[in-house]
């Protein structure tokens, strides 16, 4: 088994053991799909030591380092969210949409931001 961690800043894919705990954005991977996993082009695949009985690695500490490091980066899940410059009005507050235990809200005193036109985009 391992995980499989896609840092898209860097455009890597880290493969690494499995982890002790799940963390978003990462996937764990039979010894199969471990062996035959491939990245999208243009983008890197470190693979680290230590999954079950793969060979290890013969790279220099440096790469290590790096590839420690972007795994790290790659699960990091503490980014901090600004908060709004001010709280919406409970009454203005309506829910357009909900699914389970999810709800889709809007505030209808919020002025709406405009949305770019995307290229080829035709407004009918």
């Amino acid at each position: 088994m391992a995980t499989l961690t896609y840092v898209y800043a860097e455009s890597t894919v880290v493969l690494g053991p499995l982890g002790p705990a799940h963390e978003p954005g990462s996937y764990d991977l039979c010894r199969e799909h471990y062996g035959v996993m491939s990245a999208p082009r243009g983008w890197e695949v470190i693979r680290l030591p230590g999954v079950d009985d793969a060979p290890a690695i013969t790279a220099d500490d440096d790469l290590m380092a790096l590839a420690r490091a972007v795994r790290e980066a790659g699960m990091l899940d503490d980014e901090v969210i600004p908060d709004s410059p001010v709280d919406p009005d409970p009454d203005s507050v309506r829910v357009v949409a909900q699914r389970g235990h999810l709800s889709v809200i809007v505030d209808s005193s919020a002025q709406p931001e405009p949305r770019p036109r995307h290229a080829g985009h035709r407004g009918h």
